[in-house]
């Protein structure tokens, strides 16, 4: 399946400045498919070193990190010669040796290191108990399949190159058949397992089987990958609380709700670590819109959402016929729980951040997103449906008279004055195309 992503590898190892390259992302959106099926199409040879699987890796690192030990070692125990330039050198779970973490400083520091092709990944780099050379290495993070990898992975290549190019006269004339799709996507999510097994089979059934299997794989992450046992708990009452929250009118997160008398102190350190594995993510409330909006944001009050919409449906045991079915009322039912999933889901693929949200003091008025471009704050309110009629943005308009303004619903495109209504399934191509 062909993955976005793949450019931004290219663009880093034609980089004249090129750095050991860090791959963030949750565990099973894609990182080491991504980086072999780079590696076939980039390099002469690959070397993959699994830190978690093979224990001979950590001896070698652990004896020495300058990079002429290192390569000498690892072709001796590949039996393969290392071209600094034609080969690849995956380091995948990194997180398991803080010593070849840092080794990554040493390559970047000798002038010898830096001719060498060298990517690291890990699904709990973000929760690395050691040091991160954050400064020696260049860092890219892998998200769900967006909707376009999606249609390409069905085959509907055109599609998602007239989405891509932004042909909004074109869409307008398939836009029930994307609307169709958009749907299947609303429940088969970005998961590359979800996408395969729908790609291949058509069978809703069997994505659901692998959508729980990655649930469940999560959350016995959580007891394998944490500092102290008694966050354990508190992880899963969040992880567990997601869905419930999205469907809230108001889906500003409250401890609370999530069991008694919760509070933040109590389960903050449980909340950063699902951020910090990118499993959730976390987008903070502004009260007054000014740039930058990172000097603006309220610590406190924020919503959250879940990596993957397909995911979101599952722990809410949404069936396909909730959101295939015709004149199913569920996605307005969860007062646009999974448009708005959708919309931020599609917005982190796309790199289009930060994102936040806006809601007026002392009142019940409040824009979806936030985000800023080209010197301007542009507010993005969010509809499930055609029906765009939308108090908050009135209010955020009057308050705030923003250069641009953006409806997503699945209306066709079109522009009144400032307003500017983008279809949901074109919504990233939309936003880069208004602030490029």
């Amino acid at each position: 399946m062909k993955r976005y992503a793949l450019e931004e590898l290219k663009n880093w190892k034609n980089s004249a400045n090129r750095k050991p390259l860090l791959l963030f992302g949750a565990r099973q959106v894609g990182k080491t498919w991504l980086v072999r099926d780079f590696a076939e199409a980039n390099y002469d040879s690959y070397i993959e070193l699994n830190f978690f699987s093979d224990d001979k890796l950590q001896k070698i690192f652990n004896k020495d990190i300058s990079v002429e030990y290192i390569i000498s070692q690892l072709e001796l125990h590949f039996n393969k010669k290392i071209n600094p330039s034609r080969t690849l050198i995956f380091f995948d779970e990194i997180q398991e040796s803080q010593r070849a973490m840092d080794s990554l400083k040493s390559f970047n520091d000798s002038q010898i290191g830096k001719e060498y092709n060298i990517i690291a990944a890990g699904s709990f780099l973000g929760v690395m108990l050691g040091r991160r050379p954050v400064g020696q290495t260049d860092q890219i993070t892998l998200y769900p399949m967006s909707f376009c990898e999606f249609l390409e992975a069905l085959g509907k290549e055109m599609l998602a190159n007239m989405i891509n190019r932004f042909d909004t006269a074109a869409a307008s004339g398939t836009a029930e058949l994307l609307e169709t799709l958009l749907k299947q996507y609303y429940y088969v999510g970005g998961m590359p397992a979800a996408v395969s097994e729908y790609a291949a089979s058509g069978d809703l059934t069997k994505v659901r089987v692998i959508q729980n299997e990655l649930i469940s794989s999560y959350k016995s992450d959580f007891s394998k990958h944490i500092n102290d046992p008694r966050t354990e708990p508190k992880i899963r009452m969040l992880w567990d609380s997601i869905s419930l929250h999205l469907v809230k009118e108001n889906k500003k997160f409250i401890y609370r709700n999530i069991k008694s008398g919760g509070r933040a102190a109590e389960f903050e350190n449980a909340l950063q670590w699902l951020v910090d594995t990118k499993l959730v993510y976390k987008i903070n409330k502004v009260e007054t819109p000014k740039l930058p909006l990172k000097m603006h944001y309220k610590e406190i009050i924020f919503k959250i959402y879940m990596l993957d919409i397909g995911l979101l449906g599952a722990q809410a045991e949404i069936t396909p016929a909730d959101i295939l079915a015709a004149g199913s009322d569920i996605v307005d039912d969860m007062n646009g729980a999974l448009a708005e999933q959708f919309v931020c889901q599609e917005l982190k693929t796309a790199k289009i951040s930060p994102l936040f949200y806006w809601g007026r003091e002392g009142s019940t008025a409040e824009i979806d997103f936030l985000i800023q471009g080209n010197n301007e704050i542009i507010p993005i309110e969010v509809k499930s449906s055609k029906h765009t009629k939308a108090q908050s943005l009135k209010v955020y308009m009057h308050d705030n008279n923003p250069k641009h303004a953006i409806r997503t619903s699945l209306k066709n495109y079109g522009i009144t004055k400032n307003l500017y209504s983008i279809p949901l399934y074109m919504i990233s191509q939309g936003i880069k195309e208004l602030i490029k």
